[in-house]
């Protein structure tokens, strides 16, 4: 009996040993890639994969987010050093960098964190709350005050504002404060104060839940009586609510060029790539979305603790607000007034490019009310017919074939006529600050024109609006105008996401050949005979044609472009003739 015991105590001991002898010290894994593996998980608040001392990933997984549940981005979790306790034990020292905000200033810090060997020889975190903050108590989580600053303005030429987050009213009536018979009554009454409709108005109110606030308007502060919130309240139901909004003129005013601010959604706050809560005020098109970084600014920062019954710890980090730059443009506020009513009554897409000769200075991009929001005048892109008789009178010129009184001309190759539309600034690539269609000339490689005069180029020279009143300015000014429109695009802060403010890619096809004053004087001439039949106005250079694009139903356009004084424009109108164009342009050029 007691040898078998004997036995049995023997061979115990020796089955214990084997795996000791299979797994020496030496073989079993370091901490270093759990370790490596934890700071990963941390970084995307999501420790899937890793192992836990005495909890599980899921449970470790909760625990996590509600500690940070109150920053509202991610942090970026580092390994700065480990060190093995023991050959069963590490401690671990992780390096947080939190992105608060916008500006170069991070919040960072240190904890520790343990691991222990798990049974099978892996390592297995130790986690607690001050495994993400080292002052982080059970129940307690961390927290990011923010607070922004307005948003900075567009301006324009002159240093005229052109947007601005402005204080304004936002005036209504509140039906869940009123008797079901106040309703109309009350309506009136605000509509008659505010100069509304107030048939109108009072339907809109009627038809809304009974607990709906009725939006009537929303005014600037600045451009009403200091007693207006106090009047609006003397209308039952009535309020007049203080909020900011980024504004502009008028809703329209040069819309598809500057843009619009939003609201940030949640999606777009986790896909922003930078510190962006959901609400938070985010450009969403146009110049607003391509400089939103220079014109955002960073918001006021403050990290806390804070606890369930909400009792905030002192600051843990400050950063102070660092104000967003304003966007110059070289937009003439009066200009664009003028181009915009120029366009009001057109019932097809139109657009009208307005460009100072002397400086290059783009004073106007206007987009007529059908053209739908679209940017018609940077980026639409038009065949361009019989209108751009200039690159063939020139390239004539060039080759000894003077022009005739209407401009026609056998222009010589299709690289002498694109020669030509280079030097009057067609195909170059402008450097706006935004983007813009340089146009494509019949005789570029990737055309498939085979014409040789720019009147038979139809569907094979396109061009947008903007590239034509370029090409008048040049004419206008005796040499090839550089374009300007957004002045300080350089002042974008790098790795915004735009390529806002980017030197435009090197010219494959070399720089063009420079425009000579006999070459302007014979096309201003050329333009002068054009003129007489286009426009009343004596005193302008003008062209004018109709061309048809392709794609699927041909659709003619007319295009006009003049030039007088220090301006000159251009002007396209989708189904429609120069005939028919021409007092939207003559109605522009007596406005300025």
């Amino acid at each position: 009996m007691g040898k078998n015991r004997l036995i049995t105590i023997v061979l115990a001991v020796s089955l214990v040993g084997l795996p000791l002898s299979a797994c020496s010290a030496e073989e079993r894994p370091g901490p270093e890639e759990a370790v490596e593996s934890l700071a990963d998980g941390l970084s995307r608040l999501d420790v899937t994969g890793n192992e836990f001392a005495g909890s599980t990933v899921e449970a470790v997984n909760g625990m996590l987010l509600h500690l940070v549940s109150g920053m509202d981005i991610e942090p970026s979790v580092t390994v700065e050093g480990i060190e093995e306790v023991s050959g069963n034990e590490a401690r671990a020292t992780l390096h947080y960098v939190w992105d608060v905000n916008a500006s170069p200033e991070d919040y960072t810090y240190n904890t520790t964190v343990t691991l222990e060997r798990g049974p099978d020889s892996g390592w297995e975190t130790r986690f607690r709350s001050t495994t993400v903050h080292p002052d982080l108590q059970p129940g307690q989580r961390l927290i990011r005050e923010s607070s922004s600053l307005p948003r900075a303005d567009i301006l324009g030429a002159g240093g005229d504002v052109l947007v601005r987050h402005w204080p304004v009213w936002r005036v209504g009536l509140d039906k869940s404060v009123l008797g079901e018979h106040e309703y109309a009554s009350a309506a009136g009454y605000l509509a008659v104060y505010l100069g509304l409709d107030p048939a109108a108005y009072t339907a809109e109110v009627l038809g809304a839940g009974p607990k709906a606030f009725i939006e009537a308007v929303t005014v600037r502060q600045d451009k009403v009586i200091p007693a207006f919130e106090k009047d609006i309240a003397t209308v039952p139901g009535a309020a007049a609510l203080s909020e900011r909004r980024v504004l502009a003129p008028s809703p329209t005013f040069a819309a598809a060029l500057l843009g619009a601010v939003g609201e940030a959604t949640p999606e777009m706050a986790a896909d922003a790539g930078i510190p962006l809560a959901a609400g938070d005020l985010i450009g969403v098109s146009g110049l607003q979305l391509e400089y939103d970084s220079m014109l955002r600014g960073a918001d006021a920062v403050a990290v806390r603790i804070t606890d369930a019954d909400k009792n905030r710890s002192k600051p843990l980090f400050e950063a102070a607000a660092v104000p967003g730059v304003p966007l110059k443009t070289t937009l003439d506020a009066g200009v664009q007034a003028l181009a915009e009513a120029a366009l009001s009554d057109q019932s097809a897409g139109s657009a009208l490019v307005a460009v100072q000769p002397s400086t290059g200075n783009v004073l106007a991009v206007a987009n007529g009310p059908r053209s739908k929001g679209a940017q018609t005048a940077l980026l639409g892109e038009f065949s361009l017919g019989s209108a751009f008789t200039p690159a063939a009178s020139l390239a004539a010129l060039r080759s000894g074939n003077a022009p005739g009184g209407t401009g026609s001309a056998t222009a010589g190759s299709e690289q002498e006529l694109d020669a030509a539309a280079r030097s009057l600034g067609l195909g170059v690539e402008p450097n706006l600050g935004t983007p813009a269609f340089s146009g494509t000339a019949a005789g570029e490689p990737e055309s498939t024109g085979e014409a040789r005069q720019a009147a038979a180029n139809e569907g094979n020279t396109v061009v947008s609006p903007f590239t034509l009143a370029v090409a008048a300015a040049s004419i206008a000014r005796g040499e090839r105008v550089e374009p300007a429109l957004v002045l300080n695009a350089a002042d974008a802060p790098a790795g915004s996401g735009t390529t806002a403010g980017e030197e435009p890619l090197p010219d494959a096809s070399g720089a063009p050949e420079p425009l000579t004053a006999a070459e302007s004087k014979a096309l201003q001439s050329m333009m002068r005979g054009v003129a007489e039949e286009v426009l009343p106005d004596t005193d302008v250079l003008a062209l004018a044609g109709t061309a048809v694009s392709g794609g699927g139903t041909p659709r003619p356009h007319a295009w006009i472009t003049a030039a007088r004084g220090d301006i000159a424009v251009a002007l396209l109108v989708e189904g429609s003739d120069p005939e028919q164009a021409a007092p939207a342009l003559q109605a522009f050029l007596d406005g300025l």
